[in-house]
């Protein structure tokens, strides 16, 4: 029996993916919560697939995509999402998403990608053939866990010792991640590596 974990803070549409669901997957097990927090609790349980809002209350962007691949790459995660411009899309499938299901998409059109997901393919709107550069994505995509807390502290001003309270680690530690976090992101300094990670959120990063 699959069990899927659908991650999103609408309870209305958490109850259509619960009806997509149940015409892809007749039968499977499904685990609701409103939050990355939620999500990543029961992943650890196992699971066939995660349904993932890039708007939760606890996360807003890529970051959350990036940090579930990162702990579960085993489980195949399906992006949901009201912003459906072909340049989150690319991102979304970049960060390693197995799919990505606009909000306005009708019922018959989800339960399609989910079952392509669940059979092992890839689901994702129609992009064209119109290319863009995704090494950037790879790149960020490519961060420890670990690596991307530190970055979204550097995305929020946080001094290399607010990092290391926040983390509970010696500043030596942030520092040594911080040489780890500008190799993988190709560049040189604090400054630059904000600027690369603009890509992590849908809007400019706030707070």
């Amino acid at each position: 029996m699959d069990r899927i974990v659908v991650a999103d803070d609408h309870p209305l549409f958490r109850a259509a993916l619960g009806s997509a669901l149940a015409r892809a997957a007749p039968g499977a097990l499904i685990d609701e919560c409103d939050s990355l927090s939620g999500a990543r609790a029961a992943l650890k349980t196992r699971a066939d697939l995660l349904l993932l809002d890039l708007k939760l209350s606890d996360c807003d962007g890529f970051a959350g995509l990036v940090a579930v691949r990162s702990e579960f790459p085993a489980v195949p995660v399906v992006v949901v999402s009201a912003s459906e411009d072909a340049a989150t899309v690319r991102r979304a499938l970049a960060f390693g998403a197995s799919g990505f299901i606009p909000k306005s998409a009708p019922l018959a059109e989800m339960v399609d990608a989910l079952r392509a997901v669940l059979a092992g393919e890839m689901a994702a709107p129609d992009l064209g053939e119109d290319p863009v550069s995704v090494e950037l994505e790879h790149r960020i995509a490519s961060l420890t866990p670990s690596q991307l807390k530190i970055l979204t502290g550097l995305q929020q001003g946080r001094l290399n010792k607010q990092i290391a309270f926040d983390l509970g680690v010696t500043e030596a530690t942030i520092k040594a991640h911080l040489t780890g976090v500008f190799r993988k992101l190709g560049v040189q300094n604090r400054t630059q590596a904000v600027i690369a990670s603009r890509s992590l959120a849908l809007d400019p990063v706030a707070g």
